[in-house]
């Protein structure tokens, strides 16, 4: 695997960390909605705070331990009475690269949260489903970042939910592609998606949410699924609308396809996990593997250090069922879903990552050559560095761009292969407490749910953002609510967004002002993008 590769996963599994109970109702449709409500497997009771109903824990999925760890996500057991939902499930096990993991972490984590604004059952209000980021590692839907409460405030009904990662969510095997009736093995934290979007399909309506107006929306890894989703014929019918934010592109995170991104290679570092718990001499091996307790499997699969070290990689893969081929490619030949799409990335993503690490001009120009091929001359003269500090500044530009801003690009000019419109932008505002780094990676959540809270250490929170953040979160929320309303994020009281083309390469900026440009880094990203199509065809 190239030392480039291993470093940009790495780093960013490494670091983004920082960011940090079911058939619709038997009631009458235009009742109001009130406690407790029934769903296909019992009733359900929450809380209501300021015109909000908020449900939390209700599980969408039997807890995946014991014999149904590592298989699909299987249907919930009903129960009697009434499950008080009114504190947030278990999170997934996962790892931390700052600190340890979750106390709270466990197998049984596949649970959902509501919050609801309608007040009655036949308000039908847009429903937004949050796929969290976490380089498929780590993170949960009750991470305090992506509180629906603000956002739900704008006629939406926001839902959150966890799904399986790292070594439960991601590990292939020979013996489990075996088990399963379509040859495949280690997609089980996507097949989680799935299954809670089969849930809203199902339950949403008794929440007053409108099954035929659901928007996946995700950030960094969440923005990954969101494209798999958008790929996935699994997924077909269950969203109207899609949101991907900071998305990048997929062929840069080969961590367990070496050469290729099919399931042989996934299921090598399957066999490997097998051999690490002492399973890999049984008849047996994942029978032996599920008699593990869930502290030694995370042991066993513990990630790398470093971009230089030995380890486990975790991530989705290309397995012939829930996913025929990379997204990008599937998106290229017009075989995506034919939904709405807005997608963009943040101006200065990188600067987020390069807290932890440290280049300097050789280990630059060398990542370059290895990365660019015959490209590297070319991409040395665009962003040249003869020094440390230049090469930072440069390690920033050409990483934001070739991981982020051009693979987004490149999906927004691939959706003009179907008739949905898609919404192109570009987040550059920098808070005053965030001046040094710029609009890094992930900063853009907090305004999208209205949540401006510092998601790095500051020695004055009270100042990190200002009045012009303020308006522009409440900007941002009416723009994606819209979209989730409608398919387009345009509304009478907002400056007009129009949809992308690649003619015209319009899209809209979210900084100190809200406006339209066009021309978007065009020069550095068809270089970009040329470099990421051949690595990614290899």
């Amino acid at each position: 695997m190239p030392r480039f590769t291993r470093f940009l996963l790495t780093t960013l599994v490494l670091l983004a960390v920082i960011i940090i109970s079911c058939a619709p109702s038997k009631s009458p449709a235009s009742a109001i909605l009130d406690d407790p409500i029934q769903i296909d497997s019992g009733l359900v009771s929450g809380i209501t705070t300021n015109g909000l109903r908020i449900y939390k824990g209700i599980p969408f999925a039997a807890p995946p331990v014991g014999n149904l760890r590592w298989k699909p996500p299987q249907p919930v057991t009903p129960w009697q009475g009434v499950r008080q939902c009114t504190e947030f499930g278990q999170v997934p096990h996962q790892w931390a690269a700052l600190g340890p993991p979750p106390k709270d972490s466990n197998e049984d984590c596949l649970y959902l949260n509501i919050w609801t604004p309608a007040k009655r059952r036949s308000d039908r209000l847009p429903v937004m489903v949050w796929l969290y980021g976490g380089g498929f590692r780590f993170g949960s839907g009750s991470t305090p970042l992506y509180d629906g409460t603000n956002l739900a405030k704008h006629d939406v009904v926001v839902v959150t939910f966890n799904y399986r990662v790292g070594t439960m969510g991601f590990i292939a095997h020979p013996q489990l592609s075996k088990e399963s009736e379509h040859n495949s093995s280690g997609n089980y934290g996507i097949l989680d998606q799935i299954a809670a979007l089969q849930w809203i399909q199902r339950n949403i309506a008794a929440f007053g949410g409108d099954p035929n107006r659901v928007t996946i929306f995700g950030e960094s890894a969440g923005a990954i699924s969101v494209a798999f989703l958008m790929a996935s014929p699994l997924a077909e019918g269950l969203f109207q609308r899609a949101i991907s934010q900071s998305l990048a592109e997929l062929g840069l995170l080969a961590h367990i396809r070496e050469k290729r991104y099919g399931i042989e290679p996934a299921e090598s570092q399957g066999e490997q996990l097998a051999k690490d718990l002492g399973c890999d001499t049984t008849p047996d091996s994942i029978a032996c593997m599920r008699t593990k307790s869930a502290e030694e499997v995370m042991a066993a699969g513990k990630p790398p250090a470093d971009y230089l070290s030995h380890g486990y990689r975790y991530g989705p893969i290309v397995d012939g069922w829930l996913l025929p081929d990379l997204p990008m490619n599937i998106f290229e030949a017009g075989k995506q879903h034919d939904v709405p799409y807005l997608l963009g990335s943040n101006a200065d993503e990188w600067a987020l990552f390069q807290l932890r690490t440290k280049m300097t001009a050789d280990a630059y120009q060398s990542y370059v050559k290895g990365t660019a091929g015959e490209y590297a001359q070319q991409v040395l003269t665009m962003y040249p560095a003869t020094d440390d500090e230049q090469a930072k500044a440069a390690e920033k530009d050409i990483l934001t761009l070739y991981a982020f801003t051009c693979p987004a690009k490149a999906y927004a000019a691939a959706m003009e292969k179907v008739p949905a419109k898609t919404y192109f932008y570009q987040f550059t505002r920098i808070p005053p407490g965030a001046t040094p780094l710029g609009a890094f990676h992930a900063l853009e959540i907090g305004y999208v749910f209205g949540n401006l809270v510092p998601i790095l250490p500051t020695s004055d929170p009270e100042t990190y953002f200002d009045d012009t953040d303020k308006a522009l979160s409440e900007t941002m929320m009416s723009y994606w609510t819209s979209f989730a309303a409608k398919g387009d994020p345009n509304d009478k009281e907002l400056p007009l967004w129009p949809a992308y083309d690649a003619e015209t390469d319009q899209y809209i900026e979210f900084g100190d002002r809200v406006q339209v440009k066009s021309g978007l880094c065009t020069e550095a990203c068809a270089l970009f993008q040329k470099i990421a199509k051949e690595r990614r065809n290899r």
